[in-house]
């Protein structure tokens, strides 16, 4: 028999729209069934009850653009201090050693560390194919069942090899048909739709300089016969738009329009180095940008034009991006970064927390293309994600809210997706961290052999 929950009384709360749950949110069935506004007591019969008093309640946090494999790889000394096409060619060779052991294993990892950070939902990005890595998809289905997050795993893809011009190693791309055939299998065997969807399936070709253009052409075509969403990394740095000029005589997006992907059922990640007209097409288009703060700094790449994208009529979402270009999973400071990044392109009353954690939550959603989840509202799924200002970095805060972000948050105290606890008192539940830190230890050390 199912139980109605009252998450009674939060501290504070952001829905990610305009509607009141300053009193807290009733579930039943995994489905938010009641906001509970100021002053007000539930209209339905509550069986349970969850004292939020001493919690902020926020809508579970959605990475839109990551690279689990990378948790192997975090401060690796040949690439620190690179930008990003240095950065890329010191760790391609490292990563092309991948076994399947270690892909669970960082998997795993890296889906409790969002977890933990109140990351209810995750997009990553898997490219690296190499021959002992075939079935990378399923490896990563199953260490994300395990973990219980939802998410969003972008089938890949590498076919332009060094021999032809590209960055990566040859050992890590596959032919045209070998990608477009797994990008079949993958979607058939794992896509789930509809609302609550716990696993999807979108198709990635890593950039425009390591595919081919049939590739690119080919994905976008059977994308669209699958009903599933694009994905690619477009204009994160200068080289990038120098490489598309000299190699297709056509700037990232001029590309991405002659080969059918300027369309709403893409997103970018990045989408740094766009100009005023490219940006209008954009927004005109509806697709939608990942924008990864952390990543950008590390890299020196750029500041995303998030304001305009936004106001042009582009989705926005958040990103942590890979662990080897953030050395970290972690999306409620993400927010953090992502406001402080804008700050140094924007006025300081032009862009907020708030707009900030907008693009954390419901922004990411409309990135991802869902309307079930990256909200409080009445019918959405019951993902939430619970913080407590109970360290000494919030002493003396009086915003509660704006606390959360300008003080640093950096874990989550209570997380549940479809109404199912995740986090408790700070804890995974159900799994033991120091088995799970030690054999993910283990294979970060034999990677780099």
């Amino acid at each position: 028999m199912s139980t109605t929950l009252w998450i009674k009384k939060p501290l504070s709360t952001f829905t990610a729209n305009q509607q009141d749950a300053s009193n807290g949110v009733v579930i039943k069935d995994g489905i938010i069934i009641e906001l509970v506004p100021k002053n007000s007591e539930p209209i339905h019969d509550i069986d349970q009850y969850f004292d939020a008093s001493q919690h902020i309640l926020l809508p579970g946090l959605i990475n839109t653009h990551h690279h689990l494999y990378q948790t192997l790889t975090r401060a690796f000394p040949a690439a620190l201090n690179k930008r990003l096409f240095p950065w890329l060619q010191a760790l391609y060779p490292v990563w092309a050693k991948l076994q399947p052991d270690m892909l669970h294993a960082a998997t795993e990892l890296g889906l409790s560390e969002l977890l933990l950070s109140g990351c209810t939902t995750v997009a990553d990005h898997h490219y690296l194919f190499p021959e002992a890595l075939t079935d990378a998809i399923d490896i990563q289905v199953s260490a994300a069942t395990l973990i219980g997050n939802r998410v969003m795993l972008t089938r890949g893809s590498m076919s332009l090899g060094e021999d032809d011009g590209g960055l990566p190693p040859q050992s890590t791309v596959q032919s045209d048909a070998e990608i477009l055939d797994d990008c079949q299998r993958v979607v058939t065997q794992f896509h789930q739709r509809g609302e609550g969807a716990r696993v999807q399936i979108a198709l990635a070709p890593c950039s425009p300089f390591s595919v081919t253009t049939d590739l690119m052409i080919e994905t976008a075509k059977l994308a669209r016969q699958n009903q599933v969403r694009l994905h690619t990394h477009l204009a994160e740095t200068e080289d990038e738009n120098s490489f598309c000029l000299k190699t297709f005589a056509l700037r990232p997006l001029d590309y991405l329009e002659s080969v059918g992907w300027l369309s709403s059922d893409v997103w970018l990640a990045h989408g740094i180095h766009f100009n005023d007209q490219e940006i209008k097409r954009l927004g005109e288009a509806k697709t939608g940008i990942a924008h990864c703060p952390s990543s950008n700094m590390i890299l020196a790449s750029g500041v995303c034009r998030t304001k305009e994208l936004q106001a042009a009529g582009s989705p926005i979402g958040l990103a942590v991006d890979g662990s080897a270009s953030n050395d970290g999973s972690n999306m409620i400071q993400e927010v953090r970064q992502a406001l402080m990044i804008n700050r140094l392109r924007y006025q300081a009353d032009e862009v907020s927390h708030l707009d900030a954690l907008y693009w954390a939550t419901k922004g990411s959603a409309q990135v991802l293309g869902r309307d079930d989840i990256g909200e409080l509202a009445v019918g959405k799924q019951a993902d939430l994600a619970l913080f407590k200002l109970d360290e000494l970095r919030f002493s003396g805060a009086h915003d509660p809210l704006a606390a959360l972000i300008l003080c640093g948050a950096h874990k989550a105290d209570c997380v549940m997706i479809a109404g199912e606890w995740k986090i408790k008192s700070g804890l995974l539940i159900h799994h033991e961290l120091e088995d799970m830190q030690a054999r993910h230890s283990q294979a970060a050390k034999s990677l780099v052999l």
